[in-house]
């Protein structure tokens, strides 16, 4: 087995990228920890290959790799404790400036939605409109058919209009 590579342009791709990766994992994974887990674990997946990655797209590499490692936690049969707290009704007055904080409400919001789709539509919803990849990228990434994308986004959608109202 061969030295992995020293941490130079590695380092470099970290720390511009993990911010984003990990807010990606957010939204994969519905737990800020498990998130952050899921970053590190990718990245260490990812750099005794880091030569042959850093040639091609290594943000699509990391990125596979977090989606096929929620998958494969996903299966596992216990998952640990699982956090339920309650987010509070984001409420404002009528007439008045929306709040500095409501774009996070809405943040959040959004993420608590998210975590009730199943986790294979919460993966194409995260990846097709979050991360704003089109059909066919989500469906060579996910391994899936261009159609069983269509079906599984609709559906997750549809789920996210009940949850949140359809506003």
């Amino acid at each position: 087995m061969s030295e992995p590579p020293a941490l130079g342009d590695f380092g470099e791709f970290v720390v511009a990228r993990s911010p984003r990766m990990v807010h990606t994992a957010y939204l994969l994974t519905g737990d800020t920890h498990l998130a952050r887990d899921l970053v590190q674990a990718a990245l260490a997946r990812t750099w005794p290959h880091w030569e042959r990655v850093s040639a091609g797209n290594p943000d699509a590499y990391v990125k596979t790799v977090m989606v096929r490692l929620a998958t494969t936690w996903w299966r596992r049969k216990w998952r640990g404790e699982i956090p339920t707290d309650v987010l509070p009704e984001a409420g404002s007055m009528p007439g008045s400036m929306p709040s500095a904080t409501s774009a996070v409400d809405d943040r959040l919001t959004l993420a608590a939605a998210l975590r009730t789709l199943p986790p294979g539509q919460r993966r194409v919803v995260v990846l097709r409109y979050v991360e704003d990849m089109s059909i066919e990228q989500v469906a060579e990434l996910l391994d899936l058919a261009p159609g069983t994308v269509k079906s599984q986004a609709a559906r997750g959608l549809v789920k996210l209009r009940e949850v949140l109202g359809d506003e």
